[in-house]
Order: structure tokens, then C-alpha cells, then sequence
């Protein structure tokens, strides 16, 4: 399969493009700043194995990503999959952070995928074939600690655009498949890299009533997971579900060993999907053509 994961310089990315080359499929590990900041991360997966390749692509911009896109059907003549990953973590209290800031954050999460999407999607209708897998959180649904907010909406708005576009893609023979990790508080960068109110004045405002009681609270949810909890299983399960066939695909994978009450909340709302379209007559609309 050729295949091409964004935000892949770190996290999950990383890991994710690494299990997709393990398994022999040719990948693209988008990032960007490949000769900059990321220079040693797109070095090291240059030489990871055989049909690994370090990919130049700002999520953020429309024409760094059609030529990301571009360079790969350039030199395979196709593409096979689609893995959404780029995103960043925010940490602070709702309110201290400005409207431009919360832009900022669902421009990362969320509207970047429509930019890959638009650069990608003309080659994978075009072949009636392909699959997007969209790693998503369980944030969306499970029971989630404060200050989170920008993050955990920005998420949740993530995941109800995949949710819309597997149906409007499954006629086109496309394959939607969305992960769903829970919180997973080592191993990953996402706390140590999370962007911060810029209104300071706000945050302290809510320092002062609260305390240390935000400390605690996540504290106390990072030891809800289990000591041998291992980000990579994501990576794995995402190797899994490409190796699949096609109409054979879980429509969620869930890799969350805190058990945050995410799955159950998901599998009623899938649940009433399915209904709803049954009920519609447009059933074929939940599996690829």
C-alpha cells in the first residue's frame, strides 16, 4: 500500500509510519520543517527501511500539502491510504485562551484534514479505492478533566466530520476506519508540547480558586492507566487495519487502557447511525462500495 501519515516527526505519527514500513507498505511520513526543526526526525526515517520516506508537509498549508500529495502520486502513480494524525494538546482553563488561539487549534485538528483531504480524495475517487483512518481521542465522548477544552472540541469536531465523510465517500469505494485512544500521559509529546493561554491574567484568576485541584485531577488520571500502557499499540492497530481488506474494516478501534467510558458512549451513537440509515434506506452508505 502506498500511505501517507501526517504529523509523523513524533507521537503517534512517528510511530504509526514506522509500523506501516515494519509491515512493508511504502510511507510517507509527513512533517514539516524537513530541513529545519524536524531535519533529524526526516533523516532518521529516510533510513528507517525500504520505502520509508520523510515527507515535506505543513498541515497548515493548502499549497505545502498538494505538493506533498502531488510528489507521491508522482512517484507511484497512486495512493492507497490516508492516515489524519497531525494535532496538538492545549492545557489551561477554557477562558484564558483567546479566540485566535482556539482558531489555531481547530485549524490543526480539524482543518487540516480538509486540506489533505482535498489535495487526496481526486486520486482516491478517481481509482474508487482507497482508506482514510482518522486518529481521533477519546476525549470526543469519554469522561474528560477540565482544562482541556480547546483540545477536547477541536477533537470532537474531528471526529464528526470523519464520521460525515465516510458515508459521502462510500460509494466512491473509500474505506473509513477511526481510531480512538484514550489518554495516554508517556510516551507521547502531547502534554510536554501543549500550547498555553495567552491571557495570563485569566489563568491566574483561576489559579487562585482552584489551586492545585487541576494538578491533581490529571495526576489522578494519568494513574487511572495501567503502568504498562503502550502508545504504540495505536501504531499497531493502525498497521492491523491497513493490512485488512476492503468492506472488512472496523469502523472504530478503540486503544484505551484507562477504560474512560469513550467506547460505551461511542458504540450507542454508531448504533443510532445505523438506524438512522437503515431506517432512511440508504444502508449501503455504511460500507464501501
Amino acid at each position: 500500500m502506498i500511505t501517507v501519515v501526517t504529523g509523523a516527526s513524533s507521537g503517534f505519527g512517528a510511530m504509526t509510519a514506522r509500523a506501516l514500513a515494519d509491515a512493508g507498505h511504502t510511507v510517507y511520513a509527513g512533517m514539516r520543517n524537513t530541513e529545519d526543526r524536524n531535519q533529524q526526525a526526516a533523516k532518521d526515517f529516510d533510513g528507517y527501511a525500504a520505502g520509508a520516506h520523510a515527507l515535506e508537509m505543513d498541515v497548515s498549508d493548502q499549497g505545502s500539502v498538494d505538493a506533498a500529495i502531488a510528489r507521491i502520486i508522482a512517484e507511484n502513480g497512486r495512493l492507497d491510504v490516508v492516515v489524519h494524525n497531525a494535532g496538538h494538546m492545549t492545557l489551561g482553563p477554557a477562558e484564558a485562551f483567546t479566540p485566535e488561539q482556539l482558531a489555531a487549534v481547530y485549524d490543526v485538528n480539524v482543518l487540516s484534514t480538509q486540506r489533505v483531504n482535498r489535495a487526496a480524495l481526486p486520486h482516491l475517487r478517481r481509482r474508487r479505492d482507497g482508506l482514510l483512518v482518522w486518529v481521533g481521542s477519546s476525549s470526543a465522548r469519554g469522561g474528560t478533566p477540565p482544562y482541556l477544552a480547546p483540545y477536547f472540541a477541536a477533537k470532537a469536531g474531528f471526529d464528526a466530520l470523519a464520521v460525515s465523510y465516510a458515508a459521502e465517500l462510500s460509494r466512491f469505494g473509500i474505506d473509513t476506519t477511526i481510531m480512538v485512544p484514550g489518554s495516554f500521559t508517556t510516551g507521547t509529546n502531547h502534554y510536554a508540547h501543549a500550547g498555553h493561554p495567552e491571557d495570563s491574567a485569566v489563568a491566574d484568576a483561576y489559579s487562585a480558586e482552584y489551586g492545585s485541584t487541576i494538578d491533581d485531577l490529571l495526576t489522578r488520571q494519568a494513574q487511572e492507566s495501567p503502568e504498562d500502557a503502550d502508545p504504540a499499540e495505536v501504531a499497531r492497530e493502525i498497521a492491523r487495519v491497513v493490512g485488512l481488506k476492503k468492506g472488512t474494516r472496523p469502523f472504530r478501534v478503540y486503544v484505551d487502557p484507562a477504560q474512560d467510558g469513550a467506547e460505551e458512549v461511542f458504540r450507542v451513537g454508531d448504533r443510532v447511525r445505523r438506524e438512522f440509515y437503515r431506517g432512511l434506506g440508504f444502508a449501503d452508505l455504511l460500507k464501501p462500495a
